[in-house]
C-alpha cells in the first residue's frame, strides 16, 4: 500500500478579499484546535500542554503577517497566486 500522499488545497489568483476569506478560516481552525487540546490536556488529563501554546502563539503570529500583507496588496491593488498542498504519510504506530 502507498504510504505518502500530497493533496492540493488551494491553486488560484485571489484577490486580497478572497485570499482573506480562503485563509483565516484555516488558520482559525488550527487555533481552534490547539485551543482545545490545550485545554483538554490541562483541564482533563493535567498534562502539560506547552507545546500547543506554542503552536497557537505560532498562528496567531502568521495570521498577523497575512492580514499586513493582505493589507498591503489591497492597498497597491495587487492579486495574490496561492497554493497550498497537505502532505500525508502514514506510519505504521500501532
Amino acid at each position: 500500500m502507498e504510504k505518502d500522499f500530497q493533496f492540493q488545497l488551494i491553486d488560484g489568483e485571489f484577490t486580497p478579499a478572497g485570499a482573506a476569506k480562503v485563509l483565516f478560516p484555516l488558520i482559525n481552525n488550527k487555533i481552534n484546535y490547539h485551543s482545545l487540546e490545550s485545554f483538554s490536556n490541562e483541564i482533563r488529563f493535567e498534562k502539560d500542554a506547552t507545546n500547543s501554546k506554542k503552536r497557537i502563539s505560532e498562528l496567531q503570529e502568521v495570521q498577523l503577517q497575512i492580514q499586513e500583507l493582505l493589507e498591503n496588496a489591497e492597498e497597491n491593488g495587487f492579486k495574490l497566486k496561492i497554493t497550498s498542498q497537505i502532505k500525508i504519510e502514514l506510519d505504521n504506530a500501532k
